[in-house]
């Protein structure tokens, strides 16, 4: 079945190599399911599992500071709302197309699924790119987003959320436009700002994520993060809170890039230079290359984007967090990884492993966290705090952690029971992709054809 049910995919969705990826990897995981259980073939899951309920794209024009009209476009995926309303974030990013989402909105489903809270799949976003734009223009921009997109979402339908591109600047300009069209103050976003109905810890929600499941990864091995050399990839939001959770639980960070390059800081980044990286990066809108210009004993390497490898991957360490983007670590980068010591990986960014590195490091036994289930976190977070929003209530900072590496240790425990059940002990990626199926699947055959 999975031969054919890909055929159907490369065929209903052509030159959309990321949404093919993700497909195949979550069939290949489940084979053994259906196997085991033909009334999900009798009812057609997986065919539905792959088509999205709703795709919605429209044009987004806005005026930029110099008076000249500019037109972008606009998606909204709503992939799967069997367990709960739609719930996945807007990507802002020149790369935005249809395949990026629909791969990203396809994870959604089952990462959402793992949390255990009631929420189910989508993504969004634009081809707009907020670098180098004044807040005027963001304004103008995000206004006009709104203006299409509030026609489609709400507390109870989809509930969109940050991603690249989007932080809290992006989020309330977008949440403004939505309240004034609907006339409605409701819980529609989250990673809202904390005095109109954000949550505490949302923001490193997805960082600390990554570092409690690697911790739980190295719990089954009786070890912890203390004393170990850490790469982190990226140099946003999620990279940050990672760096801040791993040096809080003992480990070295010695790496962090963007799009330009990567910093090696063989001493250690501390909070004190963390502190500098958050202003550098979210308040200045700086490049990651003048983390030199501060702390010279670190060394800058520019990127080669025609490189078969990322020099940053081929550092000596033990533990990597790829916390920046989509297929970012290649096969000669987990070759790296392996013969350089590391032996945890745990993906902050989405699908930041390409499949044959995936392969490298499921082979080769070594602690790896797949993305759907290590960054979680975020998600997981936005479900309370859109919990908090039904309420009316705002919990505590200790509160909202507690239940977040409650969440982070529950999925752990449920990937690698899973995993276990169906003949794959260890591999956390079966483990993922079917205990999120499972659940899912679950929920579609109570619901009928719909």
């Amino acid at each position: 079945m999975s031969q054919n049910t890909m055929d159907l995919v490369r065929k209903r969705n052509p030159h959309e190599p990321e949404f093919h990826q993700a497909v195949d990897e979550v069939l290949e995981s489940i084979a053994p399911v259906l196997e085991r259980h033909p009334e999900y073939r009798a009812a057609g899951i997986v065919e539905r599992l792959i088509e999205p309920e709703r795709t919605v794209m429209f044009r987004v024009p806005w005026v930029d500071d110099k008076g000249q009209v500019q037109v972008n476009r606009g998606y909204r995926v709503e992939f799967n709302s069997a367990i709960g309303p739609y719930k996945g974030g807007l990507r802002f990013h020149p790369s935005v197309n249809l395949s990026i989402l629909k791969f990203l909105g396809f994870e959604q489903i089952f990462k959402n699924a793992l949390t255990t809270t009631m929420i189910g799949g989508g993504k969004g976003g634009s081809d707009f790119d907020p670098k180098g734009k004044s807040d005027r223009e963001v304004m103008s921009f995000c206004q006009s987003f709104m203006s299409e997109l509030f026609r489609y979402i709400g507390p109870s339908t989809d509930v969109p959320a940050g991603d690249i591109g989007v932080g809290g600047r992006e989020i309330g300009f977008m949440f403004g436009q939505y309240k004034r069209l609907a006339n409605r103050f409701e819980g529609v976003f989250t990673g809202k700002g904390l005095n109109w109905g954000g949550s505490l810890i949302r923001p490193e929600a997805t960082g600390y994520g990554v570092v409690y499941f690697a911790e739980e990864m190295l719990k089954t091995r009786n070890q912890s993060l203390a004393g170990l050399r850490v790469l982190i990839s990226g140099s946003g939001n999620v990279a940050q809170f990672a760096a801040e959770k791993a040096m809080e639980r003992g480990a070295k960070v010695l790496t962090f890039s963007d799009s330009d390059g990567f910093i090696v800081d063989e001493q250690g980044i501390d909070l004190d230079k963390l502190a500098f990286v958050m202003k550098l990066k979210n308040e200045r809108r700086g490049r990651i290359r003048e983390y030199v210009d501060a702390y010279p004993h670190a060394h800058y390497q520019a990127s080669n984007p025609t490189a078969e490898s990322n020099p940053l991957w081929d550092i000596k360490a033990d533990v990597a967090l790829p916390c920046a983007t989509q297929n970012e670590v290649l096969e000669k980068d987990a070759e790296n990884l392996l013969r350089n010591g590391v032996f945890c990986v745990s993906e902050g960014a989405n699908m930041p492993s390409t499949p044959e590195a995936v392969s490298q490091f499921v082979d080769n036994g070594i602690l790896y966290g797949p993305a759907k289930a290590a960054n979680a976190g975020g998600v997981a977070c936005s479900a309370l705090e859109m919990s908090q929003n039904s309420m009316r209530l705002s919990w505590s900072r200790e509160e909202v952690d507690q239940r977040l590496h409650s969440i982070m240790i529950n999925i752990h425990d449920n990937c690698r029971r899973t995993a276990e059940q169906f003949g794959h002990a260890n591999n956390l990626v079966m483990g993922a992709n079917i205990a999120g199926f499972l659940k899912v699947a679950n929920a579609m055959l109570d619901q009928g054809v719909v």
